[in-house]
């Protein structure tokens, strides 16, 4: 995001605030995505649900640091390219989610298949033109209307309580 959107209340202004950010985001979206995914591939059962736990913390693992690593840098290359100076908050906001979880969902559609299935394969790459574009769209779904607005909200719910101190220690 461009630095006058740094002031932004919903987004985290420093690297503290960034992990948080990061963690909301990432607890949700693996604990929401995975389990979804897993479901639509071999049926929403609790025995399924019940193993997808079990991945949960690896796949936690993998997707912050494949977002710090990988999608982080790609996706700062390239929104400067195709953002607009004068897109408000929420283009830049969906250009974002876009961006990452089009750069995670490639990824993680062949990552997650391993992970989920305790081995590396070709199946990924041989049913990726199927898993891919159901993978993006639940990922997509999920960040824009479930992890992002959350973590979003909490941002400026402690921007607006730093800002009540600062304004209670001035008076």
């Amino acid at each position: 995001m461009t630095n006058h959107l740094h002031a932004e209340t919903r987004l985290p202004r420093n690297r503290n605030e960034g992990i948080l950010f990061m963690l909301i985001i990432s607890i949700i979206s693996v604990n929401t995505i995975a389990p979804v995914i897993t479901g639509l591939e071999l049926g929403f059962s609790k025995e399924v649900y019940l193993n997808t736990l079990k991945i949960i913390p690896v796949m936690w693992v993998i997707i912050v640091l494949s977002v710090n690593l990988i999608a982080g840098p790609i996706v700062a290359k390239l929104t400067p390219k195709i953002e607009g100076q004068n897109d408000g908050f929420n283009a830049r906001v969906l250009l974002h989610i876009v961006l990452n979880v089009t750069v995670l969902s490639i990824m993680m559609s062949i990552i997650g298949t391993w992970v989920g299935t305790r081995q590396i394969s070709l199946k990924p790459f041989e049913n990726f033109l199927h898993i891919w574009p159901r993978n993006f769209g639940v990922a997509f779904w999920i960040e824009l209307l479930i992890a992002q607005p959350i973590a979003r909200y909490v941002m400026k719910k402690m921007h607006a309580r730093q800002a009540a101190q600062t304004a209670s220690v001035n008076s």
